[in-house]
């Protein structure tokens, strides 16, 4: 989009899925200055999904359409259209605040505008795939999720961040359970402690390349090189978490609380490096 110098820019799927000449409808719309933004809807009067979605996809289309109906200044009928036309100087207004992640651009437009945008929408009958694959799967659907909080937050908290911070409470879930089971067998705390830390690390940093860093994903031999560098980069963290908890474990030996203050520990340091370090921008 940045990228034209055109009053006018179009959005739509190349798999066919949307109805082409709407475009000359759409387009006349901004001309006239009706809108600021005109969007082809699956879902207002006129429109149908039924042939080109399954049921599970309609429902869940559906949903994700709820959800963002609650964080949105414009009222709109379809805002997980993926077909739309808008005014350049809209564009000009959001660039700075659209998230790098993700791809329903539809929805970080309008949640990204400082002002309520004049919309338009017109029907389209969404047809079957003709072409290509669905990129919809479970990571796209949290980092939807993650978009809707982001924009919820007014952008204080990033996709990123909150993929990061899902991704820490699965470590955390790693991180208690086997240390419960250590404690069990009557491991001393330290070492037990240190060999949870170290499991639940290795957990983050497998669901974190897979998920939270997946545009910056490491294959083959660097994901091995991934590895060593978190490891080296959390090391401080869990001696600084070990040291803490161990010291709290003997004054007051209440097991859960102290391993959710070494985990903390270790998650603020690991954050902070990570994507700097293992995952760098490319």
């Amino acid at each position: 989009m940045l990228s034209t110098s055109a009053q006018f820019i179009a959005v739509m799927d190349a798999d066919l899925q949307h109805d082409e000449t709407r475009l000359a409808e759409m387009l006349a719309i901004l001309r006239r200055d009706e809108a600021d933004l005109v969007v082809a809807s699956r879902y207002g009067e006129g429109g149908e999904t039924s042939l080109g979605l399954t049921t599970i996809r309609q429902f869940g289309s559906r949903m994700a359409t709820y959800g963002a109906k609650l964080i949105l200044k414009t009222k709109l009928s379809d805002p997980m259209s993926g077909f739309f036309m808008l005014r350049r100087d809209v564009v000009d207004g959001v660039a700075r605040k659209l998230s790098p992640q993700g791809f329903k651009i539809l929805l970080d437009v309008v949640a990204s505008s400082p002002r309520s945008l004049r919309v338009r929408e017109v029907p389209i009958v969404f047809r079957p795939r003709l072409h290509g694959e669905s990129k919809l799967d479970s990571a796209v659907a949290l980092e939807y999720l993650g978009l809707l909080v982001s924009k919820a937050s007014a952008g204080y908290l990033s996709i990123r961040f909150f993929l990061f911070g899902l991704v820490g409470s699965t470590g955390l879930v790693v991180h208690l359970t086997l240390l419960d089971i250590l404690l069990g067998r009557h491991i001393g705390f330290a070492e037990a402690q240190t060999a949870a830390m170290l499991c639940a690390m290795t957990s983050n940093y497998v669901l974190n390349n897979a998920l939270t860093y997946r545009d910056r994903r490491r294959r083959g031999w660097r994901f091995f090189t991934g590895w060593v560098s978190f490891a080296a980069l959390c090391s401080l963290g869990i001696v600084a978490g070990v040291g803490v908890s161990t010291l709290l474990y003997q004054a007051n030996p209440i097991w859960w609380l102290d391993g959710i203050v070494a985990a903390a520990m270790a998650a603020m340091w690991n954050y902070a490096t990570s994507s700097v370090v293992t995952w760098p921008r490319r």
